[in-house]
C-alpha cells in the first residue's frame, strides 16, 4: 500500500517503477486515497499502477479538515477484480431505475460496514456535482497553492522536512525549538490559545518533532496569513521565553492535561 503523494506532500516520480517491481513479484498495488486533494483531475491512480484504492470522501470532498468524522471510504478496483467485490451491488435496470444485486458467485460476501455512512456519501456526491470537473481541478490546485504558500512563509522559522516544492501538505520539524525546550506538543497547545485547531503532531514518525500542515483548498489567504503570523510569533517566543509554553493553553475551558495519566488511569464512572 502506498499513499501517493505521501505524507510529506511529495509525489513519487518513480511510482511506475515501484509498481512494476511489485507486479513482477506477484503483488497488487493498493492506493491509500488520503492525499487525493493534491492530484484531483491531474492523475488517475489506475494509470500510476494501482489496482485497488479507497477514497477518503470525508477528507477530499466536502468535510473541512479538522472537522472530525464520521468518515467514508468507498473502495474502487480495476475491472479484473470486480467479480470479488462485496455484495450487494448497485445495478441499473433496463428502465433506468436502480436495484441491489446479490447474485455474484465470486464475491467475498457481506462485510459489516458495506453501506458506509450515507450522510457522508451523499454530501460528497453533492459537493462533486456542485463543483463540476473544472471546480474539482481548481480545488486541488488551491490545496497545493495554499500549502506551498505557508511552507515558503515559514521556512526561515522552522525546519522543513522536505524543502522542495510540495503538493497539498508539508511537514515542519520543531527540532530547532526543541533545543530550547519547546516541543511540537507545546506549539500545538499554544495554537489552541490562539483559537486555532492544532495540526497533527509527531506524524510521520520519520520526522523529529513533526508538525503536519495541510490547509486544503478551503482556507482564504486571510486565514492562512493569520495562521502564519501566529506560527512565526510562536517561533520567536520559543527563542526569547521558552518557559511560557509550559502554561499553554490558558484560554481554553481546561488547561494542559496529564495525557499519559488520563490514558492509564481513566475514571469512566465520574
Amino acid at each position: 500500500m502506498l499513499t501517493c503523494p505521501d505524507t510529506l506532500g511529495v509525489f513519487y516520480p518513480h511510482i511506475h517503477e515501484i509498481a512494476d517491481l511489485a507486479h513482477k513479484a506477484g503483488a497488487l498495488m493498493y492506493c491509500d486515497g488520503a492525499n487525493m486533494n493534491a492530484i484531483l483531475g491531474k492523475a488517475r491512480p489506475g494509470d500510476l499502477g494501482f489496482e485497488v484504492m479507497h477514497i477518503n470522501l470525508h477528507k477530499t470532498f466536502a468535510t473541512p479538515h479538522g472537522g472530525g468524522g464520521p468518515g467514508a471510504g468507498p473502495v474502487g478496483v480495476k475491472e479484473f477484480l470486480k467479480p470479488y467485490l462485496p455484495i450487494s451491488r448497485v445495478v441499473r435496470r433496463s428502465d433506468g431505475t436502480f436495484a441491489l444485486d446479490y447474485d455474484q458467485p465470486y464475491s467475498i460476501g457481506y462485510i459489516a460496514p458495506f453501506y458506509g455512512n450515507f450522510g457522508v456519501l451523499l454530501k460528497a456526491y453533492a459537493y462533486i456535482l456542485l463543483l463540476g470537473k473544472e471546480g474539482i481541478i481548481e480545488a486541488g490546485e488551491n490545496a497545493v497553492l495554499n500549502a506551498n504558500y505557508i511552507r515558503t512563509r515559514l521556512k526561515d522559522y522552522y525546519d522543513i522536512a522536505c524543502p522542495q516544492d510540495n503538493l497539498h501538505e508539508f511537514v515542519i520539524s520543531a527540532a530547532r525549538q526543541a533545543a530550547n525546550g519547546v516541543h511540537a506538543l507545546d506549539i500545538a497547545k499554544a495554537l489552541l490559545d490562539k483559537g486555532m485547531h492544532a495540526p497533527t503532531i509527531y506524524f510521520p514518525l520519520n520526522v523529529k518533532e513533526a508538525i503536519m500542515i495541510e490547509p486544503t483548498e478551503t482556507e482564504s489567504k486571510q486565514t492562512l496569513d493569520e495562521f502564519i503570523e501566529v506560527m512565526i510569533e510562536l517561533a520567536k517566543l520559543a527563542e526569547t521565553n521558552p518557559e511560557a509554553f509550559h502554561d499553554f493553553p490558558k484560554n481554553t475551558p481546561v488547561g494542559r492535561l496529564d495525557e499519559t495519566k488520563a490514558a492509564r488511569d481513566m475514571k469512566v464512572s465520574v
